[in-house]
């Protein structure tokens, strides 16, 4: 059978129809979000959103940790009374790890906040622990319905988080609660989704998580325990080297820097979510059985090949037009946004191909080597914003997103590697998109021309 034929016997399978359902899911919840944030930029400054940068980038390097990445492991268990265990173990310990940082960040807001160079931040910080305990327990949910494939339930449950998110934001931006609108908002969208993943799961379990006992969950915990050995810092340290340096260039930049660079990566998330992220989520449903078969390198050059055909087309579209669109869209005060987005536009491509792989990982129990990158990609995106703010007049920013391209390609040639993907395969995958990617960037470059001379 030819590479074209297996693919086309992919998309016709049970992988493709999952992503379809999840897909469906995420159009509306992106749909949503990009109806209401030219509102939220009319309604909320710069500043504000550079505020929500920082507190964003906080919670997101605590989340992923704050269940020691037990939560990755949900799906992993043959048994689903074992994988429950880890369900169990998994909300336990972000709930003792988030206790001791809300009795922290209740002592210690005014210090934490001096720190961040965000003195107003102090009376806001209380709502991290519980951000970052919601997020821990929506991403332990929601590995555990990706285990049982009911994707429906999860493309259902990201409409009620982007619709009650967006609801937050824009009715308290008009009463001009500022920038706490914006910082509740995204409380309400982990909240929303893991009360309600919470919910269902009790309401099809509660039988068997009774039936849990002390050394079940002690057992799964020593099982599992290269996750929080190895995983945890390195999934710390691969959100640190995208949010650290917004924090760092928070402080250190001139004016509400952060705040463009967090609306150009929160609008080109768009694009990018509807098929990355679904992606993502059934690649971890079926690749340990691809592992398990040793086709997972094949699998991955198939999965590779349609995010390439499908995925890459609007971002590169996108990231040409930026400049006028966000002109036009959020208001002239958000144009230096736009012109981030097109120094960005690499950075994301290469990450919509890496990161719904990147759990070939910890499926092909390549722990150590997923540190060492991250910590890689922490140095070297961290580094580049500090050396551009020792240099005169050096622009942060660009040198923050030039950063983020060099990592993921090298991220995503080592994932390549790791599976054994067949590179002859793989590079024709890459040259028959070459012509769609083309496709793409006459269209982005003929309707930035178009949208100069009408607006």
């Amino acid at each position: 059978m030819s590479l074209v034929e297996k693919v086309k016997h992919t998309l016709g399978g049970p992988f493709i129809r999952a992503v379809g359902i999840l897909v469906g899911g995420t159009v509306v919840a992106q749909a949503i979000l990009a109806a209401t944030l030219p509102v939220a930029t009319r309604l909320y400054s710069p500043e504000d959103f550079s505020t929500l940068a920082v507190f964003t980038g906080i919670i997101a390097i605590l989340s992923v940790g704050t269940c020691l990445r037990f939560d990755i492991a949900v799906p992993l268990p043959l048994k689903d009374e074992d994988g429950l265990a880890v369900v169990v173990l998994s909300l336990g310990i972000a709930a003792a790890l988030n206790l001791v940082l809300l009795a922290a960040t209740t002592l210690f807001s005014s210090t934490f906040a001096a720190w961040l160079g965000h003195p107003e931040l102090a009376a806001y910080l209380w709502l991290v622990p519980v951000a970052a305990f919601l997020a821990g327990a929506y991403n332990t949910l929601q590995f555990w319905f990706v285990r049982r494939k009911r994707f429906g339930e999860l493309a259902r449950n990201r409409v009620m988080q982007a619709a009650g998110s967006s609801a937050t934001q824009i009715g308290l931006g008009m009463t001009g609660v500022a920038p706490l609108g914006l910082l509740l908002g995204q409380l309400v969208n982990s909240g929303v989704g893991s009360l309600r993943l919470a919910w269902r799961l009790w309401h099809a379990e509660r039988t068997t998580i009774g039936q849990i006992r002390r050394h079940d969950i002690a057992r799964m915990a020593r099982q599992y325990d290269r996750f929080p050995k190895f995983s945890t810092l390195e999934a710390m340290c691969n959100s640190a080297a995208v949010y650290l340096p917004i924090i760092l260039l928070s402080a250190w930049a001139v004016g509400p820097e952060a705040g463009y660079l967090s609306l150009g990566m929160y609008a080109m998330q768009v694009p990018m979510s509807l098929i990355g992220n679904a992606v993502s989520q059934v690649y971890m449903s079926r690749g340990p059985e691809e592992a398990r078969a040793g086709t997972i390198g094949r699998f991955t050059t198939e999965v590779l090949s349609g995010l390439l055909k499908t995925g890459i087309g609007p971002i590169i579209s996108i990231g040409v037009m930026a400049p006028e669109l966000f002109r036009i869209v959020f208001g002239s005060e958000w144009s230096r946004a736009g012109v981030l987005v097109t120094w960005m536009a690499p950075w994301f491509i290469l990450q919509f191909l890496a990161s719904p792989i990147s759990l070939a990982l910890h499926i092909k129990n390549r722990l150590a080597e997923a540190f060492a990158l991250q910590v890689f990609g922490l140095a070297l995106r961290t580094g580049a914003v500090t050396l551009a703010a020792a240099l005169p007049n050096a622009p942060l920013s660009e040198f923050y997103a030039l950063s983020g391209a060099a990592f993921y390609l090298v991220y995503l040639i080592l994932i390549l590697n790791i599976v054994e993907a067949d590179w002859k395969a793989t590079w024709l995958v890459v040259l028959g998109s070459l012509p769609i990617a083309a496709g793409w960037l006459m269209l982005g470059v003929a309707a930035s021309f178009a949208l100069a001379l009408i607006f």
